[in-house]
């Protein structure tokens, strides 16, 4: 979505003394927001035009950078919200997701977490998309799917948006977001994982990699004439879908799917259980 504001602009020497109309404030990325700024701006304090009264979303996104990529904003020192009004002279300080820098007695921008981790990829994470939901995470995707339609299921389902597209998680209807910076897929679940710290939450193998219903025990009896000969043969233990009706089983795909998430969560000092997980 394009941003709202249209002459934001680093000041020249001659605007800080004309009657250019704009204000006078001074800006800080913090850690990997500088990732989303123009190289001129990066890892130190700059000065920047802007339009008086505005909003500080507005500015930041400007900028570049998506405001669900945002922790917390201070404003001379005081947390504000995404909303403040900015002033002549303010000095902005703002910050990323913190991992270990405990900020509970400040204003975080979120007014709450999500209970339930959910997900909605856009059209070009796919294979992250199936990532997830083997990884137990309940992940909405198809392809193609519109941004409006994204923004909705975000809304709605209080889903986190996973994207590589910054403009997306600029959208007013989106609290919830990551910017996934990886580029393969097995890297981007790795992300994912270590950066919400997802891995104590994985149920390997309890949804479907498909359709992203969830799936059960089911027997072999029940399922046999849908299996090859020598699937037939070789197991024993079987689950299902009820949607899309697949069934899968422990074979070689499974195994080093297990494998993946297993070092997943070895990465991140946890254990992971598993179901059954390659399918026909």
């Amino acid at each position: 979505m394009p941003s709202q504001i249209n002459a934001v602009h680093p000041l020249s020497p001659s605007q800080k003394t004309s009657g250019s109309g704009l204000v006078q404030v001074t800006f800080r990325f913090y850690e990997e927001l500088n990732d989303f700024l123009p190289p001129v701006f990066r890892r130190h304090d700059f000065e920047f035009a802007c339009p008086p009264d505005a909003p500080v979303r507005h500015i930041v996104e400007t900028l570049g950078v998506p405001h669900t990529e945002i922790e917390l904003i201070l404003i001379n020192g005081a947390s504000v919200s995404l909303e403040q009004r900015i002033h002549p002279g303010d000095r902005v300080a703002v910050y990323p997701k913190f991992e270990a820098f405990d900020i509970r007695p400040l204003l975080r921008l979120r007014p709450y977490p999500l209970r339930n981790t959910r997900f909605v990829a856009d059209a070009h994470l796919g294979a992250l998309a199936r990532g997830l939901r083997m990884a137990g995470f309940d992940t909405v995707y198809a392809n193609p799917i519109a941004d409006d339609e994204i923004e909705h299921l975000a809304e709605a389902e209080k889903r986190i948006v996973l994207t590589r597209d910054r403009e997306l998680l600029k959208r007013r209807g989106i609290t919830h977001g990551c910017y996934v910076r990886a580029l393969t897929a097995e890297a981007q679940l790795e992300e994912i994982v270590r950066r919400l710290d997802l891995a104590s939450s994985m149920r390997p193998f309890s949804l479907c990699m498909e359709c992203n219903a969830p799936l059960h025990p089911v027997a072999k009896e029940l399922v046999a004439t849908r299996l090859p000969e020598r699937i037939r043969e070789r197991h024993s233990r079987f689950s299902t879908c009820d949607v899309c009706q697949r069934v899968y089983w422990e074979g070689t795909h499974w195994q080093k799917m297990r494998g993946r998430l297993a070092a997943l969560g070895a990465a991140s000092g946890q254990e992971t259980t598993t179901g059954t997980g390659e399918a026909a």
